[in-house]
């Protein structure tokens, strides 16, 4: 019997720590969570109404690229843009998208060259992207957020 009483007497007396389980603050999870989120990555592409069936992270950003860069060549033959000489150059675009899905051109980086043969190209091109209407934002870990692209547009004329 007093072996009995002698061994609850120690488990009673010993520390219960064993069985604590370590409380970890919201602070410290989410500067834990910070280290391993990629920023510069996102789980899912801004998407068109055309890629609303593409499945899949790569499927959908070639969807995106594709959808945009058709709707813009679209656009830009539509007008009637016609050169004195011969150039073949790249217009870099920068814009971002908005976590309600809205396009805003940021700015658009031109040659010297394009901006002489196409002086109001630059703003053309702005309104074209900037009325482009998308389904949806880029999405990471479910939460809507706002992307930066910046968009190659090759120009070629011929004399």
């Amino acid at each position: 019997m007093r072996v009995i009483f002698l061994f609850i007497f120690l488990v009673s007396a010993s520390s219960c720590q064993y069985f604590d389980t370590e409380k970890i603050s919201a602070e410290t999870f989410y500067d834990e969570e910070i280290k391993t989120l990629d920023l510069k990555q996102i789980d899912t592409y801004p998407i068109f109404q055309e890629c609303e069936k593409a499945m899949g992270k790569e499927e959908t950003r070639l969807c995106f690229e594709n959808e945009l860069t058709a709707r813009i060549a679209q656009s830009l033959s539509r007008e009637s843009l016609k050169a004195i000489n011969s150039l073949q150059d790249t217009l870099w675009v920068n814009f971002t998208i908005s976590e309600k899905a809205i396009i805003t051109v940021n700015e658009v980086k031109t040659d010297s060259l394009i901006h002489l043969e196409f002086p109001k190209l630059q703003e053309k091109v702005a309104q074209k992207i900037d009325s482009i209407t998308l389904r949806a934002p880029a999405y990471k870990r479910g939460i809507p957020v706002k992307t930066r692209f910046n968009l190659p547009i090759v120009i070629r004329t011929e004399e």
